[in-house]
């Protein structure tokens, strides 16, 4: 016996099939024969798990069945394939009713696919007298006990899977389902053609070109969170309709912008644009759960909000890593931030004079002395101003092109400010 043999049921003579196709099976097999004997033994012979490995292939089903000898006997049971004309047949009435075609695809045989088979005079389930047994023993029955029990061995797998019967008629699942795709594909009304259209760039170009003024509001950069929802979103929903609105009111300003011809929203990567929601949503629940999302610490999130109001993805940047200008920028700059460092330093009134002990750079960064004040060079060619605050460096005031006019932004800005982060 092959190790790959299955046993089939063990109770009641029709215990092999659990469907209807397997049992239509079944009564082919026993409606072919008058022998009561020899298909007994064969139920027999299946539930022991005397059949071994079954192949099914086009017109036949065949396994080694083991005997009363050591060697196993060959056995097969034949079955007429379908022509040309009958698969036709029975392809055009798979592909009338799409519920035959899922039944199919859930594996089952619907039986009024087989009703309009039959009356197509396509015989999808064998017929009685189209059952051909084969064996290599001496026995002359018709069918013998070997191939009665590869007949009955077969029927679990026939249950599981009815395309096996497709099979045995001639053509594979993939075939038949490939012929199904063909003929929905013919019936479908051809699709008319594409227009020739334009290049995008071209089509934005010309659309620029001829748009409209934009009916004057206040700035893009305002976001307005008191226009009310036109509908309350479903209360299972979790949402809530003030984020909504926020959300609502956000994208308008998006929007605008991007009619204004400002398309830098569009380059934003999902770290920066949760950083600026959270710079133009204030707010501590906006700002925690937008930190959450990010996976960043407080702080850390904080900081790059503040830069986000000081020089929009550009400063976030910038507040991540900077990379040194060219020798002579970074010489220019030095040389300009020390004559003005000490002039603001002499014209201060009511503060002890500082001493500037030195300009030190570092990849593109130039702390300033021990004024606790420092620079920073963008990709830009502008210098973002930092501040230092708790240990801590922070962004404090707008970027500049020149360094003396960011020095002077975040002198002033340190001047009249507590010193407190307003972000956390």
């Amino acid at each position: 016996m092959s190790p790959s043999a299955r046993r089939a049921p063990v109770r009641g003579k029709h215990a092999f099939a659990a469907t209807w196709w397997g049992q239509a099976w079944v009564g082919a097999l026993e409606d072919s024969t008058l022998d009561a004997g020899r298909l007994s033994r064969g139920r027999t012979y299946a539930r022991k798990g005397m059949v071994g490995a079954i192949v099914v292939a086009p017109g036949q089903v065949k396994a080694p069945v083991q005997g009363s000898r050591p060697r196993p006997y060959r056995c097969a049971v034949h079955l007429p394939v379908l022509t040309d004309r009958q698969w036709d047949a029975l392809l055009d009435t798979v592909a009338a009713r799409a519920g035959h075609v899922a039944a199919l695809l859930d594996g089952a045989m619907p039986e009024d696919l087989v009703d309009d088979s039959r009356a197509a005079d396509v015989p999808l389930l064998p017929r009685p007298t189209e059952l051909e047994p084969e064996c290599s023993c001496p026995d002359w029955g018709h069918p013998c006990k070997h191939a009665a029990a590869l007949c009955y061995a077969i029927t679990a797998r026939i249950d599981e899977d009815p395309f096996l019967l497709f099979a045995l008629r001639g053509r594979t699942r993939e075939e038949v389902f490939s012929a199904l795709r063909a003929r929905r594909t013919a019936r479908a009304p051809a699709a008319p053609p594409a227009p020739a259209g334009v290049p995008a760039a071209a089509a934005y170009a010309r659309w620029n070109a001829q748009r409209p003024p934009l009916p004057p509001t206040p700035a893009a950069t305002t976001v307005r969170h008191d226009s009310a929802l036109p509908v309350e979103p479903p209360a299972e929903s979790g949402l809530d309709p003030a984020d909504l609105q926020r959300l609502a009111a956000d994208t308008g300003v998006r929007a605008r912008q991007l009619l204004a011809g400002d398309h830098t929203s569009l380059a934003l990567t999902q770290l920066q644009d949760a950083v600026r929601l959270s710079a133009a949503h204030p707010g501590p629940e906006w700002f925690h759960a937008l930190q959450r999302g990010t996976g960043l610490a407080p702080l850390e999130f904080a900081r790059l909000t503040r830069a986000w109001r000081h020089g929009g993805a550009t400063a976030v940047t910038v507040a991540g890593q900077t990379a040194p200008p060219d020798p002579a920028t970074l010489a220019a700059a030095r040389t300009a931030l020390t004559t003005a460092l000490a002039e603001m330093i002499e014209s201060a009134e009511g503060t002890a004079p500082a001493q500037v002990t030195g300009i030190k750079a570092w990849r593109g960064r130039l702390t300033l002395g021990d004024t606790g004040l420092q620079l920073r060079y963008g990709p830009d060619g502008h210098w973002y101003p930092y501040a230092r605050e708790d240990g801590d460096w922070w962004p404090c005031a707008p970027a500049a092109p020149d360094p003396v006019a960011a020095l002077t932004a975040a002198w002033d800005q340190r001047s009249g400010s507590s010193g407190g982060r307003q972000d956390r």
